[in-house]
């Protein structure tokens, strides 16, 4: 697996050689890599993307997308050329509502990565077409070694929790140091139950303005 060069280095190293980290290794490199989604250089982008330090907030996932061609290693986020999915539609309602921004014309939200928004899916790959099938292979306990790093080593934080599976990190973080925001998930089967309404985007910036952090621009 294609680690990044930047700050995360020293954890990946640390992580790569525990034995559950070694088992997931060889578990991936059983899989058809032509149907294993992200792609090899893209399946830690949301670590490449955002140093340690520089992260403001941090948003999780579950599964990558398992469509061809959608998921490219941030939590919700779709390459360009693909159709927005229906849960980040709903996550754009809310955005426009809550902030006011033009409805995205494209299900790539890379720009708040560049910005310090951490982007993590708890499993960080999937095969093509079958949703949850790389689940129970050590992601899980590689991206809750990331949760307790941020939480450990950062304060002022901003984690976003959407859905029950997220959720269940709260006992990872914090709380007396960082804001955490739950909301149900902004898939159209919970969304209606609390997710509209709950303005993620403005409380997180109201947040880091109150800690003297620049805020997010949140529109695309």
């Amino acid at each position: 697996m294609m680690f990044p060069q930047n700050s995360w280095s020293e954890f990946f190293e640390v992580e790569a050689s525990k034995a559950y980290f070694k088992s997931l290794s060889s578990f991936i490199a059983t899989q058809n890599r032509d149907s294993t989604f992200p792609k090899d250089d893209e399946r830690f982008n949301a670590y490449t993307l955002s140093n340690i330090s520089d992260i403001k907030v941090v948003i999780l996932g579950q599964d990558p997308y398992h469509g061809e061609g959608q998921a490219h290693g941030l939590a919700f986020s779709v390459q360009e050329s693909c159709t927005i999915p229906p849960s980040l539609k709903n996550i754009y309602k809310e955005l426009v509502d809550d902030i006011g921004c033009e409805y995205p014309q494209s299900g790539d939200i890379t720009a708040w990565a560049w910005q310090g928004v951490f982007l993590l899916n708890t499993v960080l790959s999937v095969e093509k077409g079958k949703a949850g099938s790389h689940q129970k292979q050590g992601w899980e306990t590689f991206t809750d070694a990331t949760i307790s790093l941020l939480s450990g080593q950062r304060e002022n934080l901003v984690f976003i929790l959407w859905g029950k599976p997220a959720q269940t990190k709260m006992k990872l973080i914090d709380s007396s140091k960082h804001l955490v925001l739950t909301a149900p998930h902004p898939s159209p089967l919970s969304s209606y139950r609390g997710f509209f309404g709950s303005k993620p985007f403005s409380k997180a910036n109201r947040y880091l303005v109150a800690h003297k952090k620049s805020p997010i621009n949140w529109c695309l």
